[in-house]
């Protein structure tokens, strides 16, 4: 059975970072099969300040999630064990987490799996690749963040098929 990985970043439990608490670092879920992806956006969520914990599988996200109630997931469409559709579903169902942002990220840029995808409940929707100004879009959408204030000018109104 796999488990969730390690939380990294400012604030994390690894004993790396300043100490930082919740309500100033937000903490993120990654849900991504490809270590390569969670690479990146660890790193890109990092460099914005933000804790970051991550899973390989849909199974693994929906028991992280449930463990340390993030601020906001972002978990891919095509996963192992439990599709990210599944997951969300499983998510949205604890009334402790029907808050929490689920922003899709997937390849899959086709209208359909946009629309099965809010119909499942997500939050938003990121292509991949991703654009790295519309991921500073989504994450000043969903959290209060000084790091990526300076994006907000350059924000479209929404930019999601809400």
């Amino acid at each position: 059975m796999k488990t969730f990985l390690h939380t990294y970043g400012k604030g994390s439990t690894d004993g790396g970072g300043a100490g930082f608490s919740a309500s100033v670092n937000p903490l993120i879920l990654i849900v991504e099969d490809h270590e390569d992806t969670r690479l990146m956006l660890r790193i890109l969520l990092e460099m914005r300040g933000m804790r970051v914990v991550e899973a390989q599988d849909g199974e693994a996200g929906v028991r992280a999630a449930e463990e340390i109630h993030p601020d906001l997931i972002l978990m891919d469409l095509t996963l192992p064990t439990l599709d990210g559709l599944a997951a969300m579903r499983l998510i949205r169902e604890r009334e402790t987490l029907r808050q929490v942002p689920v922003v899709i990220t997937s390849g899959h840029a086709h209208p359909k799996s946009q629309e099965a995808a809010f119909a499942a409940g997500c939050s938003d929707y990121l292509v991949k690749p991703f654009d790295f100004d519309h991921l500073d879009c989504i994450l000043l959408k969903y959290l209060t963040l000084k790091s990526v204030s300076a994006v907000a000018d350059g924000c479209p109104p929404d930019r999601t098929m809400q």
